[in-house]
Order: C-alpha cells, then structure tokens, then sequence
C-alpha cells in the first residue's frame, strides 16, 4: 500500500502539507443524519507529544509524530503512539486504519456506555462479529 492508498472505507478528511493529516472512516454512513456526528471514526496523525488534544494547535517541534485513534472525542480506540517522523506515523495509521476496516480492533471495549446502534452498525461495516 502506498502512501496515499487507504484501506477500503477511509478517506482522507484533511491533510496540511507537512503537518496535521485527518483520515476518516465512513464518512457516508457518520454522517449526522444518522448518527451523531461525534460517531465519526477518527486518526489522527499530528505533531507533538501525545497529550495535546487534536484539535489544538501544532506548535513546537516536529521532532516527534503521534496517531491517535478516536471512536468519539472523549472515546480513544488506541494509546496515543509516537513516531521519529510524519512518514512513519502515517504508515501507523495506515496500518490501524486497515486493521480497523478488516474487525480486528476491540471498538466495543473502548466504551464504557456503549452506543449500541453505533456499535452494531460498525459490526456491520468491518465484518466483525459482537
């Protein structure tokens, strides 16, 4: 897979030259209509030390890269993981991305008070069995 393949389902939401890049998942199904749009599976591939909220502006050194992986803003699928550069953090996210497409990540396990209707329709998408 190069770098600009995604595995089936991801889109890229927003990618800053050097800097921030946002992949999606499913952004036809996450749509607000028909879930809330914080239902959106999220990675993010960002500069800075893993404690920074996504959002926030990227400033500092870009010495080290993170993927953060969120179901819900308050909902991480994965540890934050860092990188020595943007190349190797994308590859992260890639690889996650495609892992999440395929059923292999514990989505369900990520919540506290699950969202069954989102949960089950997720199931349905990846292939993966509740």
């Amino acid at each position: 897979m190069t770098d600009d393949e995604l595995p089936e389902g991801w889109t890229v939401w927003n990618d800053e030259p050097g800097g921030r890049r946002i992949l999606a998942y499913r952004p036809d199904v996450f749509d607000a209509e028909r879930f809330p749009a914080a239902c959106l599976p999220t990675l993010y591939v960002a500069a800075g030390a893993p404690n920074r909220p996504p959002g926030e502006a990227e400033v500092g050194s870009t010495d080290v890269w993170r993927v953060q992986f969120f179901l819900e803003p308050d909902v991480e699928l994965t540890s934050a993981r860092t990188y020595d550069s943007r190349a190797d953090a994308r590859a992260a996210a890639r690889e996650l991305a495609a892992a999440f497409a395929a059923g292999e990540l514990d989505y369900r396990g990520a919540y506290q008070l699950p969202r069954e209707a989102y949960l089950d329709r997720l199931d349905e998408l990846t292939g993966r069995e509740p």
